[in-house]
């Protein structure tokens, strides 16, 4: 099996993008709705406790609902973000000469836009902060405020040209059920229930910013969310440290032990850090193969017993069963179909 070649494979659960489809509704009639989450290859049943969603999908998405309901942020603030903001927000702080100053120049951008919230960016016993200070005491929108932290995280990497380390991620919502999920979006331990949604960044990581020129600005918004919404991180959980090992080496050959070993830890260590982090080993391998599924099923470029026998099934009918167990979907339900219109 070839290895995992970016951890861009991985997927979140479909209820994670639940509360962004329930904002994008009221924007689009019932029958154009639909349309964008055809040609999203997206199911309307995002509250279902097992469904997957996929990169790709998010991205799809994304770029069309932003155009299409001429809001960059599609419904998720009180206000429409008007089209071409995006832009003017990396221009602005393409200028900034520090990263800590391009967090600044981010939070005064939005302040011009939010009513709903407000920034505050502060910096204080070698620790910054950006932080989302609500006006109302309206409910937090979960995938709004998910979104508008990871592109400031985003950008200031795009500037940095590598993944800024982040210290921390904190929400002011309860911990929903897959809270796992966000462990594919943020390089960071990530806490809920706090009085306010924020991102800090320890000592020393808000440095000097690279230069990007106008075309690297270009790239940035045509692949947009894709460049920054899943993390690139490998290495801030344990279960992403073993995703990771076994996507390199082999997840039909390897083993806890190995595992273990390649990390300089104990099995029962390895097996304790993993319950920390709600997981287990068998678990992590098969949402590995579930996702390596989910990608082959989406391209088209194999067929389902091809897909079963390259993710450890000995028939394609053991193969269904078990992705019925991982997602609540058939095989079939994945793949991609062409788009003729509505």
């Amino acid at each position: 099996m070839p290895p995992e070649s970016t951890p861009q494979l991985s997927t979140v659960s479909s209820q994670f993008i639940a509360d962004w489809l329930q904002a994008l509704r009221p924007l689009c009639s019932v029958d154009h709705f639909r349309s964008l989450l055809k040609r999203a290859a997206l199911q309307d049943d995002c509250d279902a406790p097992t469904g997957r969603v996929t990169l790709d999908q998010v991205v799809c998405l994304y770029q069309l609902a932003a155009v299409e309901t001429e809001d960059e942020m599609m419904g998720l603030w009180s206000r429409p973000i008007r089209q071409r903001a995006l832009q003017h927000l990396l221009t602005s702080i393409r200028e900034a000469t520090t990263l800590s100053s391009a967090l600044y120049r981010f939070s005064t951008f939005w302040n011009l836009l939010l009513d709903d919230y407000q920034f505050s960016f502060a910096e204080a016993d070698n620790v910054s902060v950006l932080k989302l200070v609500p006006q109302t005491d309206q409910a937090a929108q979960r995938f709004g405020h998910m979104l508008i932290l990871k592109l400031a995280h985003g950008l200031i990497s795009w500037l940095a040209r590598y993944e800024v380390p982040v210290k921390a991620v904190g929400f002011a919502f309860e911990a929903p059920a897959f809270e796992e999920d966000y462990a594919v979006i943020f390089p960071a331990p990530v806490r809920f229930a706090q009085s306010a949604t924020s991102i800090a960044f320890g000592p020393g990581v808000l440095g000097p910013v690279q230069v990007r020129s106008s075309a690297d600005l270009t790239l940035f918004l045509e692949n947009a969310p894709r460049d920054w919404i899943f993390t690139q991180s490998q290495v801030h959980t344990q279960s992403l440290r073993v995703r990771t090992y076994l996507s390199q080496t082999g997840w039909d050959s390897a083993n806890l032990t190995e595992a273990a070993a390649a990390m300089h830890v104990t099995p029962r260590t390895l097996i304790r850090k993993l319950e920390a982090d709600g997981t287990s080993f068998q678990a992590i391998k098969d949402a590995l193969r579930r996702d390596i599924a989910i990608r082959h099923l989406q391209t088209g470029q194999h067929s389902v017993e091809a897909i079963a026998h390259e993710v450890g099934f000995s028939s394609a009918a053991n193969f269904h069963k078990a992705f019925q167990r991982w997602t609540g979907n058939t095989p079939s339900s994945y793949r991609r179909k062409p788009y003729s219109g509505v």
